[in-house]
């Protein structure tokens, strides 16, 4: 089993071209599950070990000593899954990966800003030293682009196009996009970059220590998280702000100002329309306005 979980992830590496991290989490969920069962044979893997290794799952418990949610049982289902497909497609008999069916999970809900929320975001990160101009032009940049915040930390000054306000970035999956940024978005940037003395070819980096060829001054994500929690609290915002739910904030707002769905799905990079439907709630309340109006 070993040597069929290698010859899987080489091809999710070579001819899938997934991404290292995805390679990483599929490793993870087929180890566990090997060292679980402690299977050799790909005809080992019945029904009854699949029922098994569920129940196994829920008895599994995170980091924080929380049992793991559906979503999470489903990702070692789905890594599974893949790879018995992956040896069926090879002629290896063994479980038929139809089989293995995905637990029901409760619909998604998301948390973002309202427009006047992002105002006073904005707001609290206002001020004219170094840190200040950064902190802002990272907070517009994600409000008005929706990058992940990975994509967001890999940019390279040498790789935007401030004049044309768009630029190619490599996404979830090494998928690349185009991506638009707002004027105001594209003069902080320009701003924060000629106030920088440094060489560093990073777009965001730390100025809480010297530059050097050593020190590694591109931001984490970390950082990234550290500074928009700060400003959210200095700015009064309750809710838990993450340079996600500033991705959904994105969406959200493009969606109230009439937007279509598909041309969302294509600026937020998803490859399915199924996951950009978790912004129903905007579609939702259109209709609502929509009913308002017209029916009487």
């Amino acid at each position: 089993m070993e040597k069929y979980k290698k010859e899987y992830l080489e091809y999710l590496a070579v001819d899938k071209n997934c991404a290292v991290k995805t390679i990483e989490n599929y490793n993870r969920y087929l180890s566990i599950f090997l060292e679980w069962s402690k299977i050799t044979k790909p005809s080992q893997i019945t029904d009854k070990l699949v029922h098994n290794f569920r129940l196994y799952l829920s008895q599994r418990t995170d980091q924080n000593g929380d049992f793991i949610g559906t979503k999470t049982k489903n990702y070692y289902i789905i890594a599974l899954r893949s790879l018995l497909k992956f040896m069926a497609k090879n002629g290896v008999e063994s479980l038929a990966p139809e089989r293995l069916e995905l637990a029901k999970t409760k619909d998604r809900t998301i948390d973002f800003l309202e427009l006047d929320e992002i105002i006073e975001l904005f707001k609290a990160s206002q001020g004219e030293t170094l840190q200040n101009v950064r902190n802002q032009a990272i907070l517009e940049l994600l409000f008005s682009s929706g990058m992940r915040v990975s994509e967001l930390i890999a940019l390279d000054r040498d790789k935007i196009n401030l004049e044309k306000k768009e630029f190619s970035i490599i996404g979830k999956g090494s998928k690349r996009r185009i991506v638009f940024i707002s004027q105001e978005t594209a003069d902080l940037i320009q701003k924060y970059l000629q106030k920088r003395i440094d060489i560093d070819p990073a777009l965001f980096i730390r100025h809480n220590r010297e530059p050097s060829k050593e020190a590694d001054l591109r931001l984490s994500a970390r950082s990234i998280q550290r500074i928009i929690q700060n400003c959210a609290l200095k700015a009064g915002i309750v809710k838990n702000v993450t340079p996600h739910v500033m991705r959904h904030s994105f969406a959200t707002n493009l969606l109230q100002n009439g937007a279509d769905i598909r041309s969302v799905q294509a600026l937020l990079g998803h490859s399915s329309i199924n996951t950009t439907q978790i912004y129903t709630h905007v579609t939702n309340k259109s209709l609502k306005d929509i009913y308002n109006k017209y029916h009487k």
